[in-house]
């Protein structure tokens, strides 16, 4: 019995800590009256709102004991009378008779310089014109064409000539609307864009540099990017109007989200608020590592989880957020994921890193790549795919099959189908998954280079020995050729489309302009890459043949030709392709260093891509039979 009691009394201490946030706290704001609530651990024992005039900087104007909402519970609440619109707030809860140190609270979706405070604004004078509006691009996930970016890399450079270097509003400027409108990418994923900790939004006049991965405040945007980070509408209204200029443009913007860890664990929002309980632990008591950041969170604790539903919800609501990218997601349990793709929109695009960054204090299943098909709507990056292209991820100096090493073609044909059951896949010689993860297409991302480790054209460089200018352009055209003409989701990396390089850095996070900026002389310097690169992608939105999105489909439609050593070749049947114009269309690509040829029926066929030149009108007429495919090249035909 007495077992029983010490059981059920746990149980009841588990639920009243639990967290369930089925209202997001915070404060509301009427001109009347602000409303504050706060949720903590069950045994805390006070807890103070404090009252400023400035974002930062003075004393508390008003510090008001806020009180339980009944007893026994982990809610408190305080109603202050008077039109509070322009002040800032913070939350001082205490435990064992100390106070843990004043902050936002969890829920803050407004804060002051740095993020130290809540802010009280009116969310509703937030908005810009237009801005009810304003909707989100009709675009299916097979269709979609992600655009990874960083806003100061992207626009932060003389060569830009953009006139909001680094800022959210770069993206509502016409050389970037019409940049990325001549490129065809229809999603822009920008890199963490709420209120981190790396960049102090007080000195925006030296230069700072970070990707981002340190939240501090989730439902808040970054001041650092915003015109006036002292004035915490700004940054508000320039997010909102950053995301009305692409939606206008018909691009859809997706959010990098960092649920899975804190920029720091004791002087978190989470752990001024509720010691402990959003973090994980090992069992000695230290904090587990998942993320490599020195903290994780406990995705599968009901709070936690409901954070992350609200949160992912709040983004969608009011900021007409079109798709979310988690990073670290196999950090995360696979319920919260799954409850989080049930809690919003279908259209909503979903996916994220299948991976961890060390061991994780869970039993449970997590979001790992392996369990994508436990996860219906979801995707995961194809790390199979992109290291059989340009080398494995723990050496940058060792190349694959862009660098002529044979062994790679069933991981790149893994790639090629979406990572799905398919016949013509030998997966035992695939070098990370040995069975396929994806049920469907849509739920791999297809991808080469990304912000994180080195880009595409320094990979080529430290991998590929003696590479050529020349060379140089010829293999970064051909991987992206794999990756544009893959069944799965492709994604690229920013700057590409006009040979970007870091100088060699392997991992930029907090490198200067110097070496993360875009030169957009490059585009004058290249035109031939922006140009394939472009007409690729037209290519592809052109035709259903190279986006199924249907498993079944992509099974009976496309068929892979006989193997060789850095050469991957697959017919595609156009007429079982809903909407296909192309009857047979053949796929060729050819990292060798000599020409090879591939052997196709016979026939008249016209070619679209040949020689690192492509346009799906048509560049020249082949017979059938043995067909030449150029060195250090892609081939694609069709009758």
């Amino acid at each position: 019995m007495k077992r029983f009691t010490a059981l059920l009394m746990a149980l009841v201490m588990a639920v009243l800590a639990g967290q369930t946030l089925n209202a997001r706290t915070g404060v509301k704001y009427t001109p009347a009256a602000s409303e504050f609530t706060v949720e903590t651990n069950a045994d805390a024992q006070q807890v103070k709102l404090r009252l400023y005039k400035e974002g930062i900087g003075g004393k508390a104007v008003k510090t008001i004991n806020m009180k339980r909402t009944q007893q026994g519970s982990a809610l408190w609440h305080a109603d202050v009378k008077g039109d509070l619109k322009g002040k800032f707030y913070t939350f001082d809860v205490k435990y064992n008779g100390k106070f843990r140190g004043e902050s936002p609270g969890i829920w803050a979706t407004a804060v002051g310089v740095n993020g130290k405070r809540g802010a009280i604004v009116d969310m509703n004078e937030t908005n810009p014109q237009g801005w009810n509006t304003d909707k989100r691009p009709n675009i299916a996930a097979k269709d979609l064409i992600l655009y990874e970016m960083h806003h100061r890399d992207f626009s932060i450079d003389e060569s830009g000539g953009f006139t909001y270097k680094g800022k959210f509003l770069a993206l509502t400027e016409p050389r970037a609307i019409s940049h990325l409108k001549a490129l065809g990418v229809n999603a822009v994923h920008i890199l963490p864009s709420f209120d981190y900790a790396s960049v102090d939004e007080t000195r925006l006049g030296e230069p700072q540099y970070n990707w981002g991965y340190d939240p501090v405040n989730y439902n808040v945007p970054e001041g650092g990017y915003s015109t006036d980070p002292y004035k915490p509408e700004v940054r508000i209204n320039e997010f909102k109007q950053m995301v009305q200029a692409l939606h206008k443009a018909g691009i859809k913007v997706i959010l990098d989200v960092v649920y899975n860890h804190t920029w720091n664990i004791d002087g978190s929002n989470f752990q001024r608020t509720c010691p402990d309980y959003f973090y994980r632990k090992n069992a000695d008591g230290t904090y587990s590592n998942g993320s490599g950041c020195g903290n994780e969170t406990a995705s599968e604790r009901e709070g936690m989880r409901q954070f992350m539903i609200e949160s992912v919800k709040y983004w969608v609501d009011e900021y007409h957020i079109d798709g979310f990218r988690f990073d670290l997601m196999g950090v995360h349990d696979i319920e919260t994921m799954n409850a989080i793709r049930a809690a919003v929109p279908q259209d909503i695009f979903i996916y994220g890193e299948g991976w961890s960054a060390g061991s994780c204090a869970y039993t449970g299943e997590l979001a790992m790549k392996a369990n994508i098909n436990k996860m219906p709507g979801i995707a995961a990056f194809s790390d199979e795919m992109r290291d059989a292209l340009r080398g494995p991820w723990d050496s940058n100096s060792k190349a694959a099959f862009l660098g002529g090493v044979k062994g790679n073609e069933e991981s790149i044909k893994f790639g090629i189908v979406g990572a799905i059951k398919h016949p013509g896949v030998d997966y035992s010689k695939v070098n990370y998954s040995k069975a396929p993860y994806a049920s469907e297409p849509t739920q791999m991302i297809a991808y080469v280079s990304c912000h994180d480790d080195m880009c595409l054209v320094d990979r080529l460089k430290a991998s590929v020995k003696g590479i050529t200018p020349d060379e140089l352009i010829r293999l970064d055209l051909l991987a992206q050729t794999a990756v544009l003409t893959s069944q799965g989701v492709p994604f690229l990396l920013s700057g590409e489309e006009m040979l970007r390089d870091k100088k060699g850095v392997h991992n930029s996070y907090e490198s200067p302009d110097s070496i993360n900026h875009l030169d957009w002389d490059n585009l004058e310097r290249y035109p031939q890459v922006m140009e394939y690169y472009k007409n690729l992608i037209a290519l592809r939105k052109a035709h259903p043949a190279f986006h199924m999105g249907d498993a079944d489909l992509v099974r009976s439609n496309l068929d892979f030709l006989p193997t060789e050593n850095c050469l991957v070749a697959y017919h595609i049947n156009g007429r079982g392709v809903p909407g296909e114009q192309w009857g047979d269309i053949y796929v060729a690509l050819n990292a060798n260093k000599r020409a090879r040829t591939i052997d196709i029926p016979e026939g008249s066929y016209t070619v679209v891509c040949r020689n690192i030149k492509c346009n799906t009108n048509g560049l020249a007429t082949v017979k059938g039979g043995k067909v030449t495919i150029p060195a250090q090249s892609a081939l694609i035909l069709h009758n």
